[in-house]
């Protein structure tokens, strides 16, 4: 008869000291991992403010956050007998970013990560006010709405009027500028305006555009001065004295010193609308010229395929460039596209270690293809397997 007495190790207290060692670490890293992900990034990280050119505190990051279908926010109301819409295979998808507060345990996880970019409180805010900041994003969105109308219905050969809209301060003129190329000191006027200011009346003259503010200005030089009615959101109507300067420019020219938005107005021959409720700025604008265009057009733009687009658009059909490509490429990747529209003017594409940046966040699986303007993104388009434009007017 075989003896199968099993062997049983004594639990020594070196054993037992094992054991308690192992579940204090355990716990201990709980711990650790559970208040780091309390704490704020800005405990443990920081980065140079090229403008001060001091180290500050990064409490947020910008992320991607969506990649949505844009025709389905693009809404029409009774269409002409004549205005026929088509059916297509496929999305235009414009790409968002998103910046919140970071954790200890974020920015750990998250430092070396191609599509995180830690901001510091002036790059997430910059200098303007929240109401400023509000006011002027708003603006970008209409603008952005009404361009990309205009583009679209004029490259289907449909008329599209535009007329004259308020005066609103975009931004202020640069006197001079710091070594990092930020603005240093405003001309004068910066001294009594403000981004997202409405200018009313100049001299007691109602404007209605801003050429009604150049017949102001013609018979002024520099040094003299010019009241201003203005409305200041948040604030409510204002009256400002502000002394007048040269263009940088165009020395012969006197201006008040800051750059209007581009607030035309679009007359549509018929009512069409894009729904921006929670898109802030004018990054969508090529995105939206392409599925308004494919909207209206026979034909597949897309070629059946699900594109991302990001870009703004200009009322001569340029793409100008946009911010958070990174995070917007890595957006792109994590919703499963493969091609991504941008506009050829990023910096990105001068650098190659900001190229290689964008390779990494789209995990070398999205082909990132530059357009400088709408016809090249059209031809870019046929070549990805889509239909040629054709117009309907």
């Amino acid at each position: 008869m075989t003896d199968t007495t099993t062997n049983i190790v004594p639990n020594t207290p070196r054993n037992r000291w094992w054991a308690w060692a192992l579940a204090a670490f355990g716990v201990l890293t709980l711990v650790v991992i559970s208040v780091s992900s309390l704490l704020p990034s800005s405990l443990v990280a920081e980065k140079e403010n090229r403008r001060t050119e001091q180290l500050e505190p990064t409490p947020y990051a910008l992320t991607p956050a969506s990649a949505e279908p844009v025709n389905d926010r693009i809404v029409f109301g009774e269409l002409p007998e004549d205005v026929e819409m088509y059916d297509s295979d496929g999305d235009f998808v414009f790409v968002t970013v998103t910046a919140p507060t970071q954790s200890m345990l974020s920015w750990f996880a998250g430092r070396n990560d191609a599509a995180i970019e830690f901001l510091t409180e002036e790059d997430k805010f910059g200098v303007r006010t929240a109401t400023q900041r509000r006011e002027f994003n708003l603006q970008q969105m209409r603008t952005a709405e009404q361009e990309a109308q205009y583009v679209a219905l004029t490259k289907l050969g449909y008329d599209v009027e535009i007329t004259a809209g308020d005066v609103i301060v975009q931004d202020l003129v640069c006197a001079t500028e710091a070594a990092d190329g930020s603005c240093d000191q405003t001309l004068p006027a910066g001294d009594q305006i403000d981004p997202a200011d409405r200018i009313i009346e100049a001299d007691g003259v109602v404007l209605e555009s801003v050429e009604d503010l150049s017949e102001v200005l013609a018979e002024k030089k520099p040094g003299d001065e010019v009241e201003l009615l203005i409305d200041r959101p948040g604030e409510g109507e204002l009256t400002v004295v502000v002394v007048l300067s040269a263009s940088p420019d165009d020395p012969d020219r006197t201006i008040v010193g800051f750059r209007p938005f581009d607030t035309r107005a679009i007359i549509l021959p018929f009512e069409v609308d894009i729904e921006t409720n929670d898109i802030g700025g004018p990054s969508a604008g090529l995105a939206f010229t392409l599925a308004l265009i494919d909207e209206l057009s026979p034909g597949n733009l897309t070629g059946g395929r699900n594109i991302a687009v990001t870009g703004t658009i200009s009322l001569d059909g340029s793409v100008g460039a946009i911010g958070g490509l990174a995070q917007k490429v890595s957006a792109v990747h994590q919703n499963g596209i493969d091609v991504f529209l941008v506009p050829a003017s990023q910096i990105e594409f001068e650098d190659p270690e900001r190229l290689q940046r964008l390779e990494d966040a789209g995990k070398g699986q999205v082909e990132i293809i530059p357009v400088a303007t709408l016809d090249e993104a059209l031809d870019v388009l046929v070549e990805l397997g889509g239909d040629p434009l054709v117009a309907v007017v």
